[in-house]
């Protein structure tokens, strides 16, 4: 059985706290901090990119989408039940295999029905990416829905 290579991963993050299926394909995925100061990181490998060797767009728009519907969802007790209405991504730069993605989100407004925020996918501190998301608050999450790993 073939080993695989250890990832290289910055001493203040660890394994995400709570996954899913796709989340399971497309990671691992590593956190740091928590509620509104949570920071999604993700070590680009081979499969995380498209033909020309960079990271594939739906890629950067999962982790922007799970950096900032965990953000919102985990800043509160209980955590909210968020269901994403939009998502829009601007692509300003590239990654490519190897680099170390950091998403770092700034919550405009928690609602009673709707919640913004914005979020920005970093390598090198250099901003490659800007996102922008509109969630329905669609009531609490289960107790146990972070150990499970629902959504």
């Amino acid at each position: 059985m073939e080993r695989e290579a250890q990832i290289d991963i910055p001493p203040q993050f660890r394994p995400l706290f709570r996954s899913s299926p796709v989340l399971d394909l497309i990671g691992p995925l590593y956190c740091r901090g928590e509620g509104l100061g949570l920071v999604i990181g993700l070590r680009a490998q081979a499969k995380h990119c498209n033909a020309r060797g960079t990271v594939h767009g739906g890629i950067l728009a999962t982790v922007a989408d799970v950096a900032l519907g965990y953000t919102m969802a985990f800043s509160s007790t209980p955590p909210a039940n968020l269901v994403t209405a939009t998502l829009t991504l601007d692509f300003a730069g590239t990654a490519k295999i190897g680099d170390w993605l950091e998403a770092h989100v700034d919550v405009q407004k928690k609602g009673s029905r709707l919640s913004f925020a914005n979020c920005y996918i970093a390598v090198n501190e250099q901003r490659i990416v800007r996102a922008s998301a509109v969630f329905l608050v669609a009531g609490q999450l289960d107790a146990n829905a972070s150990s499970r790993g629902d959504g």
